[in-house]
């Protein structure tokens, strides 16, 4: 059985988006090739995305990930 995709909003694409970032962030200070303040801009996007009220399942999903995520940037930082 298929599994149904939500439709894409702005807001699932911006968490989609800063989901992955995060990842890139930690990659980029663990490699030292991401300056921290560009991780700090980069940061500043995840928040702003991660500010929406989550109103599905994965929205709820990627947010959390986000705040982990962010938790742990801040600790870099």
């Amino acid at each position: 059985m298929q599994k149904s995709v939500p439709p894409p909003s702005p807001e699932l694409n911006r968490l989609r988006a800063a989901a992955a970032m995060i990842d890139i962030i930690e990659l980029g200070l663990g490699q030292s090739t991401l300056s921290a303040d560009r991780a700090l801009s980069m940061s500043l996007f995840c928040e702003w995305a991660a500010e929406i009220t989550p109103r599905t399942a994965e929205e709820i999903k990627l947010s959390k990930r986000i705040q982990e995520g962010l938790k742990r940037l801040k600790s870099a930082l």
